[in-house]
């Protein structure tokens, strides 16, 4: 019976304290012409806790290790429902405003800075230099990124948000459960929310999406999608065998 709950204390330790806090680089290769030579960051779901603020320096300063060309954010900043379950907008703003790349950094909102008051969340962004995609797209020389509303708390229109497009096309999108309505001339699309499921024994416990399991995690290129297991941690607390990452995709 002690083994049993010295086993049990030191997973939960594990799940509580370790595998949160450890960072993975996932870098993908993906072939593609029109988009040949462009290396970019992909970031999602932060989930900044009030006693977070060093992780997020972390999380900016790996970031920018990886010389991106473009970054770009899948949102939930922000932690829990309430505002004092997070470390305050303008603090997130401020540390993610010294992410640095060719192009800059562009964002999409997620469903808790939605709950928690997305007005604010995109004027603190914007106020840093960070430009936030509304069923939008901001157009460079030779591609455009394109992001949507959140499912939840917004009202994603992906037709709106690609509209006149006619360069190589990245979308991002929070959840990937709005899949199914991306058309072909989408190069790539960007998603988090499900968090890879948080705690995975063989398959994920729980995925926060209509599809289930399905795009929980991972690259999917018959879509054209990466979904990512983001950084942060809601709900509960704990990461097991599904670690935060950050996304280097190069395209070649």
């Amino acid at each position: 019976m002690k083994f049993v709950l010295l086993f049990i204390l030191i997973m939960f330790i594990y799940m509580f304290l370790i595998e949160p806090n450890i960072l993975v680089v996932k870098k993908l290769k993906i072939q593609n012409e029109n988009l040949r030579e462009l290396r970019l960051v992909f970031a999602s779901d932060f989930h900044v806790k009030p006693y977070d603020k060093f992780r997020l320096r972390r999380i900016v300063r790996k970031i920018n290790s990886q010389n991106p060309d473009i970054i770009l954010l899948g949102g939930d900043y922000v932690n829990g429902h309430k505002k004092g379950n997070t470390l305050s907008i303008d603090k997130i703003s401020d540390e993610l405003g010294n992410l640095k790349s060719k192009h800059g950094t562009l964002a999409v909102m997620g469903n808790h800075d939605g709950w928690q008051g997305k007005r604010e969340v995109i004027k603190a962004f914007e106020n840093v230099g960070i430009t936030v995609l509304e069923n939008s797209h901001k157009s460079f020389d030779k591609f455009s990124i394109a992001g949507v509303e959140d499912l939840q708390t917004g009202n994603p229109n992906i037709e709106k948000a690609i509209s006149d497009v006619n360069l190589p096309l990245i979308l991002i999108s929070h959840t990937p459960d709005v899949i199914e309505k991306i058309p072909n001339k989408v190069d790539l699309t960007l998603s988090g929310h499900t968090h890879g499921g948080q705690i995975v024994l063989g398959k994920p416990l729980v995925v926060p999406s209509k599809f289930g399991t399905k795009y929980a995690y991972g690259w999917f290129p018959n879509e054209k999608l990466y979904v990512s297991r983001g950084l942060g941690s809601s709900i509960l607390p704990l990461r097991f065998n599904c670690f935060p990452e950050i996304v280097v995709i190069e395209f070649i």
